[in-house]
Formats: structure tokens, sequence, C-alpha cells
């Protein structure tokens, strides 16, 4: 039986939250894009069956509950949202995670502030 490995992303996600170590932040919110790429073995002729993979919407939902609640780090919201995804999903091997923040407020022309943590099952 052959054994590949498969990537599963969510990229260029987009959210209106209220993250930000200042008070104006967490009063005003900003928006947000954030990537999550999570990869697994994937064992051919399975089938076509949902069950077999990870499911996308799962994971989206880990994403907006973790963007719903306000942290003043984006060090803290990626933290979150990895730990939850590798505790509910044993099968996947890697995950990679990167959340950016747009027009960050401290007075510079600067497009996004980024954050992005990985890692690997041992």
């Amino acid at each position: 039986m052959d054994c590949y490995k498969q990537k599963i992303a969510l990229t260029n996600v987009r959210f209106f939250a209220y993250h930000g170590y200042y008070p104006e932040e967490q009063l005003l919110g900003n928006e947000f894009f954030l990537d999550l790429i999570c990869t697994l073995h994937h064992i051919t002729g399975k089938g076509d069956n949902l069950a077999n993979t990870v499911n996308y919407e799962a994971l989206y939902e880990i994403m907006a509950d973790e963007m719903a609640r306000p942290k003043k780090l984006l060090e803290t919201v990626v933290e979150n949202i990895l730990t939850t995804v590798k505790d509910n999903f044993t099968e996947i091997r890697a995950i990679e995670i990167t959340l950016k923040k747009s027009n960050p407020p401290f007075g510079g022309d600067i497009a996004t502030a980024e954050v992005s943590l990985s890692w690997e099952r041992e």
C-alpha cells in the first residue's frame, strides 16, 4: 500500500477581530489574515470518503472560535489554534500557522505584522 504526504490548507482566511496589545486595538479591531497548513499521511485506495481526511470545515471552526476571543498577543492566538488542531486531529503530522495583522498601529507604512508557528509530531 502506497503512502503519500497530503497537505490540507486554508489560506488568506480573513477575519475582523480585536486582538492587540493596546486598548484601542481591542476597542476598534482590525483585519487579520490567517493561513493554516496541515500535513498528514494519505493512504491511497481508501475511496472518496470524508472520514479518510481532515475536514477543513472543522479546521475553519477552530480558527474562527479563537479569532473571536480577543488576545493581546498574536503569538497567543496562533499557539492556541495550533494546540487545538493537533489535540483534535491526531492523524496530522505537521502544522504551520501564520497570522497577519493589517496596518498595525505604530506609525509606520507597514502593510502587515506577521507571526508564524510550526510544529511536527515526533
